[in-house]
Parts: C-alpha cells; sequence; structure tokens
C-alpha cells in the first residue's frame, strides 16, 4: 500500500524500535522477565522470548504473552499515535494511513484507534507454516505453535471489510490493493 501511495504506520517495526538497545521497555523487559529475554547488546531476545510466549506450557506461555503484551503495546499505541500526528501534520486530511497491525483482531479491542475500513490478508494454514518456515526460520512446530496462539480466521473475517487471498500472485492482490486505494481516494475527495 506504501507503493500505491499510502502512509504505512508498521506496528512490527514500532515494536521492533521500542525493544531495542536503549529503548523505554527494556528494562520494563528485564524487570519481568530477567536477563535471559535481554541479549548482550541490550535489545530484546526475540528468540529466548518467542520460546517463552509461543512454546513453553500453555498457561505458562499465555501468561508471559500477556506480560510482556503490557509492557510493549501502550508504548506502541504512543507511538502509533505520534506517527499518525506527524503523518496528518505533513499532508492533512487529504491522506490514506495504513496502520499494519499483523495480530488485529488479538488487540481489536484495547486498540485507542477506530478505522475507516480494515483489510485482512488470509491464506490458507499450511501456506502460513510454509512461509514462516522459509521466512523466519522456524520450525514447523514453532510456526503452527505461533498459528495456535492467534485467534481464528472466523474472528478476522468477520471484523473484516475486505479481505485479501493471501494464496494468489503477488501481481493479483497488487490489483487488489491499487483497487482499494482508488475506491479510498473517491471516498476521501467525497467527504
Amino acid at each position: 500500500m506504501a507503493e500505491a501511495g499510502a502512509q504505512v504506520i508498521d506496528y512490527d517495526k514500532l515494536a521492533h524500535d521500542l525493544s531495542g538497545p536503549g529503548s523505554p521497555a527494556i528494562e520494563l523487559i528485564r524487570m519481568a522477565f530477567g536477563n535471559k529475554a535481554i541479549t548482550e547488546q541490550g535489545a530484546l531476545d526475540r528468540v529466548w522470548m518467542a520460546a517463552h510466549v509461543f512454546a513453553a506450557n500453555g498457561k505458562q506461555a499465555v501468561r508471559s504473552r500477556r506480560v510482556l503484551e503490557s509492557i510493549l503495546h501502550p508504548l506502541i499505541y504512543r507511538a502509533a499515535s505520534e506517527s499518525e500526528r506527524q503523518i496528518l501534520g505533513r499532508f492533512g486530511d487529504n491522506v490514506v494511513i495504513v496502520h499494519d497491525i499483523p495480530l488485529l483482531t488479538e488487540v481489536y479491542d484495547e486498540l485507542p484507534f477506530r478505522f475507516d475500513h480494515i483489510v485482512t490478508v488470509e491464506a490458507p494454514v499450511a501456506l502460513r507454516v510454509e512461509r514462516m518456515m522459509r521466512t523466519r526460520g522456524m520450525s514447523r512446530a514453532q510456526a503452527l505453535a505461533r498459528i495456535a496462539s492467534q485467534t481464528d480466521d472466523r474472528w478476522r473475517e468477520r471484523i473484516s471489510d475486505v479481505i485479501i487471498d493471501g494464496s494468489t500472485s503477488i501481481e493479483q492482490m497488487f490489483e487488489q490493493v491499487d483497487s482499494l486505494m482508488s475506491s479510498w481516494r473517491r471516498e476521501m475527495e467525497g467527504k
């Protein structure tokens, strides 16, 4: 969507920035999880944390994930709000702002934002597992555990205005994005 002219607020990038060396979250994470959760460089040890919030036994993983989210989410939402404020200051109201939130359904009720439209990219579980193994170096079991920790597809589909089929070609997905952007621009012109 950025290539089509949208201003994108990437929540994964915000999370990475907020859990890097010297960031506001690091000491809170260290206090909650101990020194093992922090790399020698002073950043969140994502491999260690993933093992504790996705691969650990059920109840402990859920507790650990909730603690991590209670630390990071308020910081991420503040940073996203500030990013949106800066974008609006730069472009005014005549701009498409995309909040790229990987696990929107898990945090939907706690978000300090409401959106004009919600778009979800869906793909079959087998394809998601294959992509996670290829792009993130996860084992099959790790990818399946990650997917199992997420809300089911039906909930994502229920809150979405548009569902893009992530199993289609990149070209087909870009066509859908271009169509959405055109529609949203027409919508803005009508306001």
